[in-house]
């Protein structure tokens, strides 16, 4: 016998694996597909987004209700601690003085805090200047 040539794949013939050595897509067609799964990928993202988006907001709006009520009960609270301060008062340093006494520890206690608040901001300020003084 005569040494026969081992057969290879000729054009159109499949590989043992059931496909065909070209039957690879061509640049053009990887190109369309990957601008195909980057338009999926983006109207994805989008939708994500606006979804995280209309999310934040919802909370958002309901930390802002739950925050003014706080505050409303929490102001509340106080005017009561202050009228309570007063009638305590009243007894020993008649209702004049209680709320003389009252009134200007509230006045000196804000006006102390009002210079503090001013103080940190007048240094937030100056941190963004150049020689920081």
């Amino acid at each position: 016998m005569q040494d026969e040539p081992l057969p290879y794949a000729q054009d159109g013939d499949e590989e043992p694996g059931g496909e065909s050595p070209r039957s690879g897509s061509s640049l053009t067609d990887d190109l369309v597909a990957l601008l195909d799964d980057g338009k999926t990928y983006l109207e994805a993202e989008k939708a994500y987004q606006k979804s995280r988006a209309i999310y934040a907001a919802h909370e958002g709006k309901n930390g802002i209700i739950h925050g003014l009520v706080a505050f409303a009960l929490i102001h509340t609270a106080l005017i009561g601690l202050v009228v309570g301060a007063v009638i305590a008062l009243a007894p020993i340093l008649t209702i004049w003085g209680a709320t003389a006494l009252v009134t200007g520890v509230l006045l000196i206690s804000g006006i102390v805090l009002a210079r503090k608040a001013l103080a940190h901001f007048r240094d937030a300020g100056n941190s963004f200047t150049d020689d920081g003084q």
